[in-house]
């Protein structure tokens, strides 16, 4: 299970350190407005898909929120399937959906999970809707 920050499931991108940190001021910029995952990770971790309208707390390297996303479109594709839209939608600077491919599978397969063209991929596509805790770490998040 995902840890949970007032009721929300959270969401840590990439691995910690340099890695999150670019990531998550990717999203706090609003240049970064997806994210993909293995769906063998959501069986592992026994997780649910992410829903439409689902509200995901951003979290740092030790856990603390960062800020509040809300979810806009949820598909899993194929990691071949995986369109050029959705992977520029990850503002991570990649110029072509094959440049995308080659970075994320280098990445799976470092974190022990390697990719084929038939490997499942959660596309989740979302917006900001507020950053930094505001002081709040528990209770209602629903800005």
């Amino acid at each position: 299970m995902w840890p949970r920050i007032g009721g929300l499931r959270t969401l840590d991108l990439g691995t910690p350190g340099e890695l999150r940190a670019r990531l998550n001021g990717l999203v706090l910029a609003g240049v970064k407005t997806a994210t993909a995952g293995l769906l063998t990770e959501y069986a592992h971790e026994q997780e649910e898909l992410e829903h439409v309208g689902e509200r995901l707390a951003l979290v740092d390297d030790d856990g603390h929120l960062v800020g509040v996303v809300r979810v806009t479109g949820i598909e899993v594709v194929r990691f071949a399937d995986v369109s050029w839209d959705f992977a520029r939608s990850e503002g991570e600077g990649d110029r072509s959906v094959e440049e995308w491919r080659a970075g994320h599978a280098a990445y799976w397969a470092r974190e022990g999970t390697p990719v084929d063209d038939d490997t499942d991929v959660v596309c989740v596509r979302f917006r900001l809707v507020s950053a930094g805790d505001g002081g709040i770490s528990t209770g209602d998040l629903s800005t």
